[in-house]
């Protein structure tokens, strides 16, 4: 199935100059949001990561990991921007060209030890994925991969990222 045929272009979003990856299109398509799913389970389980969780990053990575989660039998983990958590919290603080930003995770999510992959919808410059990254890590847990339906390849997003295997399916 030709998934970026299913991804829309916006143009000038969120800002001028910016082409913004439209995954609502792939969303709302039943048979591309089923062979999304089930083409990053393969590949993740292909990658032979053995996660326990996948760590989806607010908010397309929940429509991505909960899915996701469910195909490989693990557990699913939301990682949210401040003040959406109800309980005690791990945070971290990271910078986007226009400021800083901040990610929450709560404190009995995960375990040290625990395996984990991360999943979103997009990486482009990677700086979501790597704080969420530092996040997992900080707890003590092994990250073991990440999963993105698209790749921006020109902003070189992987190179912000730890070293582990990472997945994705559409590049442009």
């Amino acid at each position: 199935m030709d998934l970026k045929s299913l991804i829309r272009d916006i143009p000038d979003f969120p800002k001028p100059g910016i082409l913004f990856r439209d995954i609502t299109t792939l969303l709302r398509d039943a048979a591309g949001l089923r062979y999304a799913i089930d083409s990053m389970a393969d590949k993740l389980n292909g990658a032979g990561l053995n996660a326990e969780y996948i760590v989806g990053i607010e908010s397309r990575g929940f429509i991505i990991g909960a899915p996701l989660a469910y195909k490989l039998g693990i557990g699913f983990i939301p990682v949210r921007k401040p003040g959406k958590l109800p309980s005690l919290v791990h945070a971290v603080e990271y910078e986007l060209e226009y400021g800083m930003d901040k990610l929450e995770v709560h404190q009995d999510a995960l375990h040290p030890g625990s395996r984990v992959t991360i999943v979103d919808d997009l990486i482009a410059t990677g700086g979501t994925a790597s704080a969420t990254a530092k996040l997992v890590q900080q707890i003590g847990c092994e990250l073991v991969g990440f999963g993105f339906i698209v790749e921006l390849q020109d902003l070189a997003g992987r190179q912000n990222l730890p070293d582990v295997p990472i997945v994705t399916l559409v590049e442009y």
